[in-house]
């Protein structure tokens, strides 16, 4: 298994039970393949940019976890799908 870290941004109206509703279904996604070793909930902050033309703030989390490769193209798709989520990014890590 890799270690990886992910980032997403999601939308700053979003109540604490959609936050929490969303964070469970990525989380879900890694656990299946792997194992979450850290959520850090860094919450809303400045966008470095406007997105969309309307979002000039985001919810961020940052997720490090463990997984094999093949847990990447659902976790990306899950981004895609969920409307919540403005912006993504998995990294690997250095091991």
């Amino acid at each position: 298994m890799h270690s990886y870290e992910t980032l997403f941004v999601l939308q700053p109206e979003l109540t604490e039970e959609q936050i929490k509703a969303d964070l469970d279904k990525i989380t879900a996604v890694i656990n299946a393949n792997g194992e979450v070793e850290n959520v850090d909930e860094w919450g809303k902050r400045k966008l470095a940019y406007e997105i969309d033309k309307k979002y000039t703030e985001g919810y961020y989390v940052l997720i490090e976890f463990k997984a094999n490769t093949n847990v990447l193209p659902e976790l990306d798709h899950q981004f895609k799908v969920n409307d919540d989520v403005i912006r993504s990014l998995v990294i690997k890590k250095e091991d």
